[in-house]
């Protein structure tokens, strides 16, 4: 006999009336919708040390990149129902068709008209709005029921039901209402998936089973009942492809099993769900239930510095009472819940239900697996390093404050680095990171997508720092411009990976030796990498700060700095307006390297490149201004001989615009030559008053945008210097003053202020 148990994915009441059906049936045979794929880790999911929420995870064994996940939390009803059967050394079996044809189908593109997944795979965020009954039945007959909210009405049809009696055999008749009336589905997985799990259940009969239990998603049922058909099971299943797979169990987190996360299956209120169960277990009365869940709000509230006192408890749940009252229901729901805390934690305000639903209603759950679960080498020196460094991964992102001075910390600061370098971004840089400090500000979150990206990491090697290693020089053997080849020597150096140090040191010598590109390799000294926040330059300088030998990274800066210096003249020799502006950048970001590191002789050529660039005759005004702007501050030109060459670049018979620019070069970034500068001041003022009115209109965004990047202060002292010199310039004795009408004016201000005055 074929007993058929039509439940709801992840919901608490169809766990609990599983749990009890299964109990009266006493089956000696369970099928389980799922991958036969994960058969083996059936025994898994009833071990001690197993927490959920957690996941079997199927995967391509050559492409692990492509895999499927099939969710479990605690008040799953098919993880309850595997507890259920092991606990009583039931027989157990999945019967959905198996992933290793499924992922076949998908290569032969026949899944991609799909109307539907896998009941429990992982659905992109971004997944169209479902349009057929089987994307969401329990909607569908929510709105026939008169609901807008199949949430809603599944909450209260099963999970406030004080009994099981008639349950699967109702949602059986529903379930096969809706489908006769659904319209024809697309899908060519689904009616094979269908007829594989009607020859598993033929199959099990052949065998003998005199009681099998069939425990599938509810849309399901229906067709399971009748499996007869033999013939036609077996010509839709003939020859289907098949491609090698490999099955593990990963930690799972309600974030992920909530609907918003795109999971096909999700539901609404992960942390609402386990909150109903665990009062379950403990035979809680209803007014109990409600009481606790405003207990934890209340709780959370005040661990946020929110008034939230027992008397706003009680106030609550006598409101969520009388609301549900009001609503002929038996108790209250999540949505009288959350009515009550809006008004009584929030004051109408939505602030502290949005703190509520984030920590409670969804719940920042994350699953355990047991040590004995399949995993790779990688997987498994990761969670040593993990108990070693007391860093344990959470679904909760956490800000960690690192001291690299600290063994500790510097060991997790590499970690997260090397993880990185993989593929593995369960660490993210903050802004408040700086290579000249021994401070770095990393914030954590462990997402499930890091165990697939820890799977395709296990070919590079069986460590982190092995993979690290190797995924490094297969990043550098792949770049194709000298920019992302320093990028990986820098994610390299910062992740202490001496055996590919070396290794992508001569690439990149190698390559810097063949580029002709000065901006390139200006780039390539100077510019932060957006993952590391470093350059090679930054690197150099402050590598002792992290114990990071440097003579490597000399060795080619010194090479790099070569290169630039001969070329540079070149690369500046024609110059449109936006070249121009990135060469100014360029040549500023490499003066900045320059001066801050210990390369004597790097300096002496780097100032040698700029005289030979400020006497261009045929260059952009910008960049040869910048160019005696910096041998200025060097004292490598005196005031009077740039004063003579800014005369030059702004005398009449230069184009306004390229004398703009060459102004701009020369002031742009600090006001204070112009503050200090008395004939600076005095050339600069001349030529702007000479210019006429078209000329100076020409001029003057190029002049804004150099005065723009001035401090506020630093304007407002160049204001003040304007006003003193105009103010001079005005002779007092040649004014001819009307005194009478000024004695009249000081006299009626006297008498305002109460003041005696006497002409």
């Amino acid at each position: 006999m074929v007993h058929i148990f039509g439940i709801r994915h992840h919901g608490p009441g169809s766990a609990r009336s599983l749990v009890r059906a299964l109990d009266q049936l006493q089956p000696d045979l369970l099928l389980i919708e799922g991958p036969p794929d994960a058969d083996e880790l059936l025994p898994l999911l009833d071990h001690p040390d197993l927490e959920p929420p957690v996941a079997l995870l199927v995967y391509a064994a050559e492409m692990p990149r492509r895999a499927a996940f099939y969710p479990f939390a605690r008040f799953s009803p098919e993880l309850q129902a595997i507890r259920f059967a092991l606990a009583r050394t039931i027989p157990l079996r999945f019967c959905d068709l198996p992933q290793r044809h499924w992922m076949a189908l998908a290569d032969q593109d026949l899944t991609a008209a799909s109307d539907s997944e896998p009941a429990h795979a992982e659905q992109p965020a971004d997944a169209p709005a479902p349009e057929h009954p089987v994307h969401d039945p329990l909607g569908a007959l929510a709105a026939a029921a008169g609901y807008s909210d199949g949430e809603r009405w599944w909450e209260l049809m099963v999970e406030h039901r004080r009994d099981d009696v008639g349950l699967f055999a109702a949602i059986l008749e529903a379930m096969g209402a809706l489908r006769e009336h659904a319209p024809p589905l697309r899908d060519p997985v689904e009616p094979l998936r269908e007829a594989w799990m009607r020859r598993t259940i033929r199959q099990a009969e052949r065998e003998g089973f005199q009681r099998i239990a069939v425990v599938c998603g509810a849309w399901h049922a229906p067709v399971l009942v009748d499996h007869g058909d033999r013939r036609g099971d077996d010509a839709l299943l003939k020859n289907l492809p098949k491609i090698k797979t490999a099955v593990s169990l990963a930690p799972w987190t309600y974030g992920h099993l909530a609907m918003r996360s795109g999971y096909g299956a999700g539901v609404l209120s992960p942390g609402w769900y386990d909150h109903l169960w665990a009062m379950s277990e403990r035979n809680a009365a209803p007014r109990e239930t409600t009481i606790r869940w405003l207990t934890h709000a209340a709780r959370l509230l005040r661990a946020e510095d929110l008034d939230a006192s027992s008397a706003h408890v009680i106030e609550a749940a006598r409101l969520a009472e009388a609301l549900a009252a009001l609503r002929n229901l038996p108790l209250p729901g999540l949505a009288e819940l959350d009515e009550a805390a809006r008004a009584v934690f929030g004051f109408g305000a939505d602030a502290p239900l949005q703190l509520i639903h984030e920590r409670l209603v969804v719940g920042q759950r994350i699953g355990r697996v047991p040590d004995e679960a399949p995993s790779t080498p990688l997987q498994q020196d990761l969670r040593a390093a993990q108990r070693r460094l007391r860093l344990a991964a959470t679904a909760e992102a956490r800000d960690l404050d690192l001291d690299l001075r600290k063994p500790n910390d510097r060991e997790r600061s590499l970690l997260l680095r090397r993880l990185n370098l993989i593929g593995v971004d369960w660490g993210v840089l903050g802004e408040g990171s700086g290579l000249g400090t021994f401070r770095e500000l990393w914030r954590v979150l462990w997402q499930p997508g890091h165990e697939v990206a820890l799977i395709e990491a296990a070919a590079w090697g069986t460590t982190v720092e092995l993979a690290a290693t190797a995924h490094a020089r297969r990043l550098a053997a792949e770049s194709t411009a000298l920019p992302e080849l320093v990028a990986v020597v820098n994610q390299a150096l910062l992740a202490d990976l001496p055996a590919a140090i070396d290794s992508l040191m001569q690439q990149l010598q190698a390559r810097a030796a063949q580029s002709d590109d000065v901006g390139e390799l200006m780039d390539a000294l100077v510019r932060a990498d957006p993952q590391t926040r470093s350059s090679l330059a930054a690197v150099l300088r402050y590598g002792s700060v992290r114990d990071t030998d440097t003579a490597l990274v000399g060795q080619v800066v010194d090479g790099l700095l070569a290169r630039i210096c001969v070329g540079l003249p070149y690369a500046c020799a024609s110059l449109d307006d936006d070249a121009a502006e990135v060469m100014l950048r360029r040549i500023s970001g490499v003066h900045e390297a320059v001066s801050t590191l210990d390369r004597p002789g790097g300096q002496v050529e780097w100032l040698a490149a700029l005289h030979r660039l400020a006497d261009l005759q045929r260059s952009h005004g910008l960049v040869i201004g910048r160019a005696v702007r910096i041998l200025l501050d060097t004292a490598e030109l005196t005031p009077d001989e740039a004063a003579r060459r800014l005369r030059l670049a702004l005398s009449v018979a230069v184009d306004p615009a390229a004398a703009a620019a060459w102004a701009d070069g020369l002031l742009r970034g600090s006001g204070l030559l112009l503050i200090h500068d008395e004939a600076l001041w005095s050339i600069v003022d001349r030529w702007l008053s000479e210019l006429s009115a078209d000329a100076f209109q020409a001029v003057l965004p190029l002049m804004r945008r150099a005065f723009a990047e001035y401090s506020v202060a630093e304007r407002r002292q160049l204001g003040e210097r304007a006003v003193r010199k105009n103010a001079a310039a005005v002779q007092l004795d040649q004014v001819d003053f009307a005194y009478e009408r000024a004695a009249e004016a000081i006299r009626l201000t006297a008498q305002i202020l109460g003041l005696r005055f006497d002409v």
